[in-house]
């Protein structure tokens, strides 16, 4: 057992004496984000596997030393125990690295308008009481007016523009407050919002041109119901496109989290098939995904509804979030698949006819009444 630093130098001794052993397979535990460097270097002459740490922990009793987990990692690689985690290859992680970045700087503009409606609120201009956006083209020109120094609500009303133009009235109120020494801090925080809009569309032009390569990919993706291509990005970035890490898809829903899992013991489950905590940057498209797709007249469309009523929407965005992922998992795998939606009506023509009638026929008895079925003609 020796010991390396993790600069390069040293991380590149590593890597020849593991080549004068004859070592084929570097085995390593997943520290934060401390294993990309090794992982990283030793990934180009090395059969690297990423394991996940919560399958290597000791057993209860022993001693834990940076060397001995080294030890206790080799041991239980040599026995086969272990099953190497998920890392996509490089061109895949530079588009992760640009799609997970321009995901937190639109939470970074969020929080930034958030802000702004604050101190709006503290100034007691009520205008996002009456407009919905107060980031459009009308807004900004009556906060700039503000800034300047207008404080007329008659005049600031009067810069609605479209169809904002109809509630004048309500602007008129909205604008009656007491706006005076906060156009130093609105200044500051306009000024954020725009610095970050502009990072955020030169991180999508970027974003777009490492996109080159799959666009192929990105294409078929979008033909899902609420998936666009902003959307696919985020989801090829995240599970790359070389569907054999996955062999099936549900090893790619289990993975995302995005299947319930099942604890059972003397025939009895536990726990509320609760799926955990899995790649939050996917877990959030897939969200927005399946809300997005629970609006249009499909499959997945009808499937959101029938769930949402039956069992909640938190439950049918994972159970539809998930059936894209398999749908997802199909187009990727083979190029020759094609998507085809199956309509609104594929719940209903699945349907018995006969068990339906007997049903309701059932029902109507329970409630005490008498039925007799005569075919319409």
């Amino acid at each position: 057992v020796r010991t390396f630093l993790t600069m390069t130098r040293s991380l590149l001794v590593l890597s020849d004496w593991l080549r004068s052993l004859g070592v084929t397979r570097v085995v390593m535990e997943a520290t934060s984000d401390y294993w990309r460097p090794p992982f990283y270097l030793l990934e180009d002459s090395f059969e690297t596997w990423l394991v996940n740490a919560g399958d290597v922990k000791h057993l209860p009793g022993r001693p834990k030393t940076d060397r001995l987990d080294a030890v206790w990692l080799c041991k239980v690689a040599e026995r086969q125990m272990l099953q190497p985690s998920f890392v996509p290859p490089p061109p895949i992680r530079i588009l992760r690295d640009l799609t997970r970045y321009r995901v937190d700087l639109v939470t970074a503009r969020t929080a930034e308008k958030q802000r702004v409606e604050k101190l709006l609120e503290d100034a007691q201009i009520k205008l996002s009481v009456v407009v919905s956006d107060i980031f459009g083209v009308s807004g900004r020109e009556m906060m700039a007016a503000l800034i300047a120094g207008e404080r007329d609500p008659r005049v600031l009303a009067e810069m609605a523009r479209g169809r904002m133009r109809s509630k004048t009235t309500r602007l008129v109120e909205a604008f009656i407050g007491r706006f005076s020494d906060h156009g130093f801090l609105l200044t500051t925080m306009l000024a954020r919002i725009d610095a970050l809009s502009a990072d955020i569309e030169a991180v999508q032009e970027r974003t777009e041109q490492e996109l080159v390569p799959f666009a192929q990919a990105v294409a078929r993706l979008d033909e899902i119901p609420g998936i666009g291509a902003t959307a696919a990005a985020v989801i090829i970035a995240e599970i790359g496109v070389d569907m054999t890490r996955f062999p099936t898809p549900a090893h790619l829903s289990s993975w995302a989290k995005f299947a319930p899992g099942v604890k059972e013991s003397a025939g009895r489950k536990k726990g509320n098939g609760a799926t955990g905590h899995g790649n939050r940057y996917l877990a959030r498209v897939l969200g927005d995904a399946a809300v997005n797709a629970g609006r249009t007249d499909t499959f997945l469309g009808e499937r959101y509804r029938r769930i949402a009523r039956r069992r909640g929407k938190k439950r049918a965005i994972v159970a539809v979030g998930r059936s894209i992922l398999v749908i997802a998992w199909h187009l990727l795998n083979d190029n020759n698949t094609q998507f085809r939606d199956l309509g609104p009506g594929y719940y209903d023509s699945r349907v018995n006819l006969n068990r339906k009638m007997r049903n309701h026929v059932r029902e109507l008895q329970a409630l005490g009444y008498k039925v007799t079925l005569e075919a319409a003609a």
